[in-house]
């Protein structure tokens, strides 16, 4: 199992590097560069092959036909950051913009009378 950590590590940080990058391009405003759009492609190329390299880890650790296993303290780090990076890239719009208790609150903040 630990090659597959190995490679799970490598891929997260080429996706750290091209999303590194990817960012002083877009600061810049040079994202119709030729050179920013193949960073972009790769790191959302990237993105995706962590994504499901996490998911069959999870998977393998979590199978009920497998013995309770120990984690070691890579997988716990890869867990740990899966899920931190799943609640980065989460799209908090869809909550935040249609959320009929968050649009009651805001509707109550809004017509807030002043004494």
């Amino acid at each position: 199992m630990h090659p597959f950590i190995y490679l799970i590590i490598i891929v997260k940080v080429i996706f750290i590097g091209l999303a590194i990058s990817y960012l002083f391009y877009k600061m810049k405003n040079k994202t119709d560069d030729p050179k920013a759009k193949h960073i972009e492609f790769w790191k959302e190329r990237m993105e995706f092959i962590f994504i499901c390299l996490m998911s069959i880890l999870i998977i393998h650790l979590f199978n009920p036909r497998t013995p309770q296993i120990v984690l070691p303290y890579e997988v716990r780090l890869l867990l740990f950051l899966f899920g931190i990076i799943l609640l980065i890239t989460a799209d908090w719009s869809t909550f935040f913009h249609e959320s009929p208790v968050l649009i009651h609150f805001q509707s109550i903040l809004s017509t807030s009378k002043r004494f």
